[in-house]
C-alpha cells in the first residue's frame, strides 16, 4: 500500500511497522489519521519514535481510537486510571507482561488496542516481541482448523499480589471467548487462547485441553510470526489486541524501564462458527 502522508518501514514481513513523518502531538487530520489505522490494521502494531506527548496527548490520541479501558488492577498516573503505569526498577521482584498474552483477555469485551509511551529505557534491553495471531492461525493444517474454529475458551485474570498493594479498579474478570476469533475489521480469523489468561478450552475435557492449550502456547512463539521492537526513550508502540500476542523481556535489571500506557476498548470477540452471536453466549 502506498502512503501519502506518513513513512511506513516495515519491521518484518509478518509483522510490525515503524511509522515516520508525524507529530502525534498535533491534532491528525483526517487523511493522515486513515493512514495510521490502515497501516496499524496492516502491520498488527506500529512504532514511532521522538514522540514527546504529555499524558494528556496521549489520552488524546487514544481517544481518537475510541472509548478508553481501564484496567482492572494495575497503578495508574495523574489521578487517572486511565493512565496505566508501566514500571520496572531496582526494587521490581517481578514485571508484568514477562509472558505472552493479550492485554485483559479475561475481560467480556477485551481491550481493542493498547498504546505504550516509554519515557524512561536501561541502557540495553527491554525489548518488546509481538507474535502475529493470523500467522499462528493461518500455519495450522487444515484439520486443526476445523477443530478449533467452534471451541469457546475460558479466560481468568487473578491479579492477587502482582501490584503490592494497590486496590484493583475492579474485581478480576472473566469470560468465555472463542478459540479462533474473527477480527471485526479485517474479517480474517486469528488464534484467540494465550498463556496470561486462558486456562481451559470448555469443549475438551481437563486433560485434552490442558495438552491442547500447551500445544497451543508453543505455537504462538513461533519466531516466524515475531517481530522484535528496541525501544528508545519516548517511542511508542500501539498494538491490535484481537490479531497479536505480545512479551516483555526483563533482561535490564536492575535498570529502569518506565511508561504510560493508554488502552482503548474492543467489542466481544466472536465467530459464528463457535455458535450464537455475541450477546447470546
Amino acid at each position: 500500500m502506498s502512503y501519502e502522508h506518513i513513512r511506513v518501514e516495515p519491521l518484518t514481513p509478518t509483522i510490525g511497522a515503524t511509522v515516520e513523518g508525524v507529530d502525534l502531538r498535533e491534532p491528525l487530520p483526517d487523511a493522515v489519521f486513515a493512514e495510521i489505522e490502515q497501516a496499524w490494521l496492516s502491520h498488527l502494531v506500529i512504532f514511532f519514535r521522538d514522540q514527546h506527548l504529555s499524558p494528556e496527548q496521549h489520552l488524546g490520541l487514544g481517544r481518537r481510537f475510541g472509548e478508553l479501558h481501564v484496567h482492572p488492577a494495575a497503578p495508574y498516573a495523574h489521578d487517572n486510571p486511565e493512565l496505566m503505569v508501566i514500571h520496572a526498577d531496582a526494587d521490581s521482584h517481578r514485571i508484568n507482561g514477562e509472558g505472552w498474552h493479550s492485554d485483559v483477555s479475561a475481560d467480556i469485551e477485551p481491550p481493542m488496542a493498547s498504546i505504550l509511551h516509554l519515557h524512561q529505557v536501561p541502557s540495553r534491553g527491554g525489548d518488546t516481541c509481538w507474535s502475529n495471531m493470523y500467522a499462528a492461525y493461518e500455519a495450522l493444517s487444515p484439520a486443526m482448523q476445523a477443530l478449533l474454529d467452534p471451541m469457546t475458551a475460558q479466560h481468568v485474570a487473578d491479579y492477587t499480589g502482582n501490584y503490592g498493594d494497590h486496590a484493583p479498579q475492579r474485581e478480576s474478570p472473566r469470560a468465555v471467548h472463542p478459540v479462533v476469533r474473527v477480527h471485526p475489521a479485517t474479517g480474517r480469523k486469528a488464534l484467540y487462547v494465550n498463556a496470561g489468561f486462558t486456562k481451559r478450552i470448555v469443549d475438551l475435557s481437563r486433560e485434552e485441553s490442558r495438552a491442547m492449550l500447551a500445544f497451543l502456547f508453543e505455537h504462538v512463539k513461533d519466531i516466524n510470526f515475531q517481530c522484535r521492537f528496541e525501544w528508545q526513550a519516548d517511542s511508542i508502540a500501539m498494538w491490535d489486541n484481537r490479531c497479536t500476542q505480545h512479551m516483555a523481556v526483563w533482561d535490564y535489571f536492575p535498570e529502569t524501564r518506565s511508561g504510560i500506557r493508554v488502552t482503548i476498548k474492543g467489542d466481544r470477540p466472536f465467530n459464528p462458527e463457535a455458535g450464537g452471536s455475541p450477546a447470546e453466549r
